[in-house]
């Protein structure tokens, strides 16, 4: 009996490893690919929403936009390279290349991408007449790229390079210092561009991190798989040798059958529940899945403690 059931295990096995070929990228390629997709988008929304409408809600993006008020003849990104470039030299100074690791590239690589996207989207001013919608597209975009920068345990440079050296070598609460750091440079945008300014880049500054703290956890969603059948073999391999996880696995009884059955419990993402759930369907539709979401799962393998 349990003879019939391995290879029945490895038959469906095989069958399903030529369903569903390789197709991630290697964790490096993929750790890059994500850093600059995160800065580009960031970029995208300090040239198209915070630059034409002077949103400037703090970090190097808006002390940038402050200083085109008062040097007109210079864009965002020459100032961005000028404040971006400064603090590399300081982290290197105060805390050295290897501290720093790729907080180097994200300040010199988000330069770059708002250069680009200055030529290849020039703006005089505003797409629309609403200064809300506007404002939206501001906070959205870059808290988007910035909870994909974070999410792989990198970040987008600039000011963060300051968070590093007071960490380092002050007792004064960072998160605290930053915010009035961000504080001032709103109120100084709204001294230069006026009340309105202001207020919306106010509004701008606590949206972004609601979002991005949204993003982040969006982003760190995760499904709690268990399934009961009363034939795990299948279901173990399956997750265990082609989804790369792994499950808790018990033995139970029916409530109403009496009769023996097992439980797996396993924590997958989007897409590996959706291939758990369509493998159940097809190779054992007598079994029992629940999915929970959980955005805080932490242990080997995930978030660590």
């Amino acid at each position: 009996m349990n003879v019939n059931v391995n290879l029945n295990s490895q038959d469906i096995m095989a069958k399903v490893r030529r369903e569903l070929a390789p197709d991630r990228l290697p964790d490096k390629i993929r750790f890059f690919v994500l850093l600059n997709a995160g800065l580009f988008l960031t970029a995208v929304g300090i040239q198209l929403f915070k630059t034409p409408n002077h949103f400037a809600f703090g970090g190097t993006s808006g002390l940038s936009i402050v200083l085109t008020r008062l040097f007109p003849n210079l864009p965002v990104s020459a100032f961005m390279w000028i404040l971006n470039l400064a603090l590399v030299g300081l982290g290197f100074l105060f805390l050295g290349a290897r501290a720093m690791g790729w907080t180097i590239y994200s300040s010199i690589a988000l330069s770059f991408f708002v250069s680009l996207c200055e030529i290849a989207f020039p703006l005089s001013g505003p797409m629309t007449s609403d200064t809300f919608l506007e404002l939206c597209f501001a906070v959205i975009l870059p808290a988007i790229g910035s909870a994909i920068v974070f999410n792989i345990g990198a970040s987008t440079g600039g000011t963060d390079i300051v968070a590093m050296i007071l960490n380092k070598y002050t007792s004064i609460e960072v998160g605290r210092a930053l915010m009035l750091s961000d504080l001032g440079i709103v109120l100084a945008a709204a001294v230069l561009f006026g009340p309105q300014v202001g207020l919306y880049s106010i509004l701008g500054m606590v949206l972004k991190s609601t979002v991005v703290d949204s993003a982040i956890e969006s982003l760190n969603l995760r499904k709690v798989c268990t399934v009961v059948t009363r034939n795990p073999e299948p279901v173990r391999d399956f997750i265990v040798q082609v989804l790369n996880r792994s499950a808790t696995e018990e033995t139970a009884v029916g409530a109403y059958s009496r009769e023996p059955t097992y439980v797996l419990m396993t924590v997958l993402t989007r897409r590996q529940a959706a291939l758990l759930r369509d493998f159940l369907r097809r190779h054992d539709s007598h079994s029992f899945i629940t999915i929970v979401n959980s955005s805080e799962i932490i242990g080997k393998g995930f978030r660590a403690f």
